[in-house]
């Protein structure tokens, strides 16, 4: 193909034109050429020994989303819980369902070693003064309780003045 036109633009778009054919017909088209032989004939065709099988290698770590969203799925069955058989689901329930009974009364909830109230103790009170062997609490009461210093007009309340007194009014108790 001539291109006989002085005009740029027209041989501009017939170059283009003749790259893009070589191009999308499977190459640019030049011819390649047997790399040359210092003097040395081959024999004929010869097999090529097959290529070693390598080792397949692990993915590049990708730091992406996805890749991270994979890595907490591969934890999850160590982060939940194990799923129970209907035997020990059922082993649960009966557990849950030993006869109890909700008692009503008040017993004061000792300090713990961290100064928080212990109603478990008071609880479990509760429970043996009506004759059952342990208790949950089911409600607490707390309320302040002051010396009659407080009431002293002008005089200054110090820390140590009033306590809060925690009592358990209702508790599950079982035999």
């Amino acid at each position: 193909m001539m291109v006989r036109s002085g005009n740029p633009a027209v041989w501009l778009g017939t170059l283009m034109s003749a790259v893009l054919l070589m191009v999308s017909a499977g190459g640019i088209g030049w011819a390649q050429s047997a790399p040359q032989s210092l003097g040395l004939q081959e024999q004929g065709p010869q097999a090529a020994p097959p290529p070693a099988p390598s080792a397949p290698q692990a993915p590049a770590e990708n730091p992406g989303l996805i890749n991270e969203m994979g890595k907490l799925f591969d934890k999850l069955p160590s982060i939940l819980p194990p799923i129970k058989s209907p035997s020990e689901t059922m082993n649960d329930l009966s557990r849950l369902a030993t006869p109890s009974s909700m008692v009503s009364g008040r017993a004061a909830c000792p300090a713990s070693s961290n100064g928080a109230p212990d109603c478990k103790l008071a609880a479990n009170q509760l429970c043996q003064s009506k004759g059952y062997k342990e208790g949950k609490s089911l409600n607490t009461d707390s309320a302040e309780k002051c010396s009659a210093k407080v009431l002293i007009p002008g005089r200054q309340r110090k820390p140590d003045d009033c306590r809060t007194d925690t009592v358990v009014t209702s508790a599950l108790c079982q035999n």
